[in-house]
């Protein structure tokens, strides 16, 4: 059985790497977009850099407290390692289709909205979890 399977600290540090890539993949397409547009920093008032500068802010924005999240339940709270599943591949497949649906326009896209249903999901889930370790933590044994 893999490793990633078996220990939340490999589990967290692929879905950390992964993510990483999405961004990566995110800001080189906004890099293409500036190139092609001729577009030094901002929109530069062209509507074409709207989408992929879009698309990369918004995964900035929800992936980094996804990733701490998961941590929280990596490391301090010693939690199941469905959970760090539970919260990394809704997080991770969100991300990716959410890109996909808003890199080549910024109107509705039914990638973007089941990126975004599965990134609540991701956020829904880690966010229980860690309430209910905090507040309810499991039994030590003596």
């Amino acid at each position: 059985m893999s490793i990633l399977w078996q220990s939340s600290l490999y589990a967290f540090g692929f879905y950390v790497a992964l993510n990483a890539l999405v961004i990566l993949v995110l800001g080189i397409l906004v890099t293409r977009a500036r190139i092609v547009t001729k577009t030094d920093i901002g929109d530069g008032g062209k509507p074409e850099m709207a989408a992929p500068l879009r698309a990369h802010a918004n995964n900035t924005e929800w992936t980094p407290i996804a990733l701490l999240m998961m941590w929280a339940l990596t490391t301090p709270l010693g939690s199941s390692i469905w959970l760090i599943h539970g919260v990394g591949l809704p997080l991770t497949l969100g991300r990716i289709l959410h890109g996909i649906g808003m890199s080549g326009s910024t109107g509705p896209s039914p990638l973007r909205f089941v990126g975004m249903i599965l990134t609540w999901i991701s956020y829904i889930v880690g966010i229980v979890a860690i309430f209910w370790l905090v507040f309810l933590p499991p039994a030590v044994a003596s």
